[in-house]
């Protein structure tokens, strides 16, 4: 489906507003979804199957859902730069050394350079040795680094030290470090997709925090309804509302891992000429796409664009479509993105 030609899909953000809206009908042989609830890749994951036909049982949708839970587990175990022995973990701390990786790896590896090429670096693959520093993962613990600290680490950022041939990959700059946190989960969520497909699932959702995407419509027909979370404001409250059908749609903003100090926002969307939070008038970043791969990066990559060159940008895509929130609260759409109903 185009977007730009029919406006009857859409998408939504908040898992609360997800699981809200899975309540409608269920699983053959049930008389509401079947739904499990995870926390991996360091956010909340939840799997729901609707009604797939009268063959479908409660037992065989758990199936299929335990089995997208282990599909999780696998690729946390590759892509992950923080669990020891995974594929960038090993290539992170190889010393420059060449390091074999899976197929998968690779192709992620690819996708992500393709965009930090498409943003000359201001999204980059190596950002690690920053957001190291800010640590914004960790609860209580994000402050601002010290200046000589930062200096140092953007002397390691950039994406073409980063050497692939075939399955092996190369740091050629053995201080530098790989983080996939703003394309790893789209492509994960991708995969999931593609498993349930080959299942002869018909109608779910997958959630991987603010990563979301749909297969098929509801069992009614009637595309999903989803609300889009409004910057800022308690979880759940929305700013607007769509349908989406069999597409996905991510949301990168500045409002998702932030802390405040002196009275300043300090937000984890790290610019990597100056080391700190970029500094423009987005709020946040809502991309519709055919895939969750394209959704994840382009809405970061888009953040990083602003407002004129990242719509630009997304009006020159076939089949993607974005909403940019500005701070003071105003919504600007592409061409196909849809009005709220």
């Amino acid at each position: 489906m185009n977007p730009k030609q029919n406006r009857s899909f859409f998408v939504w953000i908040k898992i609360s507003a997800l699981l809200s809206a899975i309540l409608l009908s269920g699983c053959a042989h049930t008389s509401e979804p079947v739904s499990k609830t995870g926390f991996y890749l360091d956010t909340v994951v939840t799997i729901t199957l609707y009604d797939t036909g009268s063959r479908t049982s409660y037992d065989s949708c758990m199936q299929n859902i335990e089995a997208c839970f282990s599909l999780i587990r696998k690729y946390e175990h590759m892509f992950s730069a923080t669990l020891e022995d995974s594929d960038i973990w090993n290539i992170n701390h190889s010393g420059g050394k060449s390091v074999t990786v899976s197929d998968d790896t690779v192709s992620l590896l690819k996708a992500a350079l393709s965009y930090s090429e498409l943003t000359d670096g201001r999204v980059d693959l190596t950002v690690l040795p920053l957001s190291e520093l800010w640590d914004f993962g960790s609860e209580g613990n994000s402050h601002i680094p010290d200046e000589t600290a930062i200096r140092e680490a953007l002397e390691h950022i950039d994406y073409h030290a980063v050497r692939l041939e075939g399955n092996v990959v190369t740091l050629t700059d053995s201080y530098a470090a790989i983080d996939l946190g703003f394309i790893a989960k789209g492509y994960i969520a991708d995969r999931l997709k593609d498993y349930l497909l080959s299942q002869g699932v018909e109608s779910a959702c997958i959630s991987l925090g603010g990563n979301l995407i749909t297969i098929g419509n509801k069992p009614d027909g009637q595309p999903y309804r989803i609300g889009i979370q409004k910057p800022f404001a308690p979880e759940g409250e929305t700013i607007t509302a769509i349908d989406v059908t069999d597409y996905s749609v991510v949301s990168s903003g500045i409002y998702e891992r932030y802390f405040y100090e002196d009275d300043i926002l300090y937000h984890h969307l790290l610019d990597t000429q100056t080391g700190y939070p970029a500094d423009n008038n987005i709020a946040g970043v809502t991309i519709l796409a055919p895939t969750s791969t394209e959704a994840d990066a382009l809405s970061t990559t888009c953040y990083f664009l602003g407002l004129d060159e990242g719509m630009k940008l997304i009006e020159s895509l076939d089949n993607m479509e974005a909403l940019f929130i500005t701070k003071d609260g105003a919504l600007h759409r592409t061409s196909g993105f849809p009005q709220s109903p």
